[in-house]
């Protein structure tokens, strides 16, 4: 069992938009991270910061505390020995995802993921099937990797899949997503996909001998018993890590351009009717 530290950032954070600018200087000044054997007087505060001591005032009542002097008193036990949880409750939440992201770290293969991207950048359509907790995760990869230039469709339906495998060929790319490495409706329209040439990767905690042979790639994620079941934690956990790695690199591919994209669909989001 971990222990685990209590801090107060999250807290400042929180308040950061009801800031006004000069407390925002000072809010991210405590956001960063800091020696624990630095100064944090009100008066080396201020010098630093070229602020007034009044003003590190309101900003420690705007954040909830009495004055600063309770404000650097909380903040500065972040720096003390860590703290067991006061719940087995929370701790075993804790505990499971800090067990998935190690394994997770320990898990990742970085050739493989350059090799994923590669097919990524390579197809011209990608299609990404998944049932249950992984249709979810098909959804918020779509919705993700949409918003930086790749052209993706989740598919969560049985129907739709069978029907999908009509308009696939050597063009296309199609991800599996299956924690249990069985879901059948996805294991065959992988097998479907590679019979007409696409080329196909499956996500899974689970790897089977059998799925190698109708997939290009592989890309495994961390599990923990009953993971499946979510009977503790969201089992979609570790199969969103996979993804939001693979996001890092695919984003780095041409770094500016997605990022306009990225903006040029924010702002889509923003217009109304």
């Amino acid at each position: 069992m971990a222990d685990y530290k209590i801090s107060i950032i999250p807290y400042i954070e929180s308040m950061v938009n009801q800031l006004t600018p000069l407390e925002k200087k000072v809010a991210q000044y405590f956001i960063a991270d800091h020696e624990s054997s630095t100064d944090f007087s009100s008066k080396a505060v201020s010098k630093r910061l070229f602020v007034s001591e009044a003003s590190l005032t309101r900003f420690a009542k705007k954040c909830g505390f009495s004055g600063y002097r309770e404000f650097i008193y909380q903040y500065q036990e972040s720096f003390t020995e860590s703290k067991p949880l006061p719940s087995n409750l929370m701790t075993n939440v804790f505990d499971s995802y800090q067990e998935l992201l190690n394994k997770s770290y320990s898990i990742i293969d970085q050739e493989k993921i350059v090799r994923i991207i590669k097919l990524l950048l390579s197809q011209k359509r990608v299609y990404i099937y998944g049932k249950g907790s992984s249709g979810l995760v098909a959804e918020e990869m779509k919705f993700r990797f949409m918003r930086i230039g790749l052209v993706c469709e989740a598919i969560t339906d049985n129907h739709i899949m069978q029907m999908n495998q009509v308009l696939l060929d050597e063009g296309c790319l199609v991800i599996g997503l299956s924690i249990s490495g069985q879901t059948s409706e996805v294991l065959n329209g992988l097998k479907m996909a590679k019979k007409r040439g696409s080329k196909t990767i499956l996500f899974t905690a689970n790897q089977t001998n059998e799925a190698s042979v109708y997939c290009d790639e592989i890309q495994l994620f961390a599990i923990k018993d009953n993971l499946s079941t979510g009977n503790i934690i969201s089992p979609q956990f570790p199969i969103l890590i996979m993804i939001d790695i693979i996001y890092a690199f695919f984003m780095e591919t041409n770094r500016k351009q997605r990022q306009e994209i990225w903006q040029d669909t924010f702002e889509a989001l923003q217009e109304k009717e």
